[in-house]
């Protein structure tokens, strides 16, 4: 059941891609908004404008994405993609053609 609960195909992680106005007081408004929500609820910068988040689980990473979803803005554009753990971990990340290492993933301890 162990090798199950960590599984790197049960794992996901949530990403919210999105790309908001910001010409007026309104618009910065709504953006500093949605951001700040989503780091409320967990997200982590990973690129401008991109932020993800670790989840145990696919239920879990339901749970996220309906909180996205309740805060969307009201204009701009906004996608949210789940992945596996797995495909995550294969991500390339460079930086001025440097290559970097993804960032960790985290182990969830769950206590009942």
């Amino acid at each position: 059941m162990n090798s199950e609960r960590f599984n790197a195909y049960r794992i996901m992680w949530v990403l919210v891609l999105y790309d908001l106005p910001t010409e007026t007081k309104a618009n910065m408004k709504d953006a500093n908004r949605f951001r700040k929500a989503l780091i409320d609820d967990g997200f982590t910068l990973f690129q401008f404008s991109m932020y993800v988040r670790h989840c145990p689980s696919r239920e879990n990473a339901e749970v996220h994405i309906k909180r996205v979803k309740f805060m969307l803005p009201k204009a701009g554009k906004v996608a949210i993609m789940c992945i596996t753990d797995k495909q995550f971990g294969d991500i390339e990340i460079f930086f001025a053609r440097n290559k970097e290492e993804p960032p960790p993933t985290f182990q969830q301890l769950e206590l009942f």
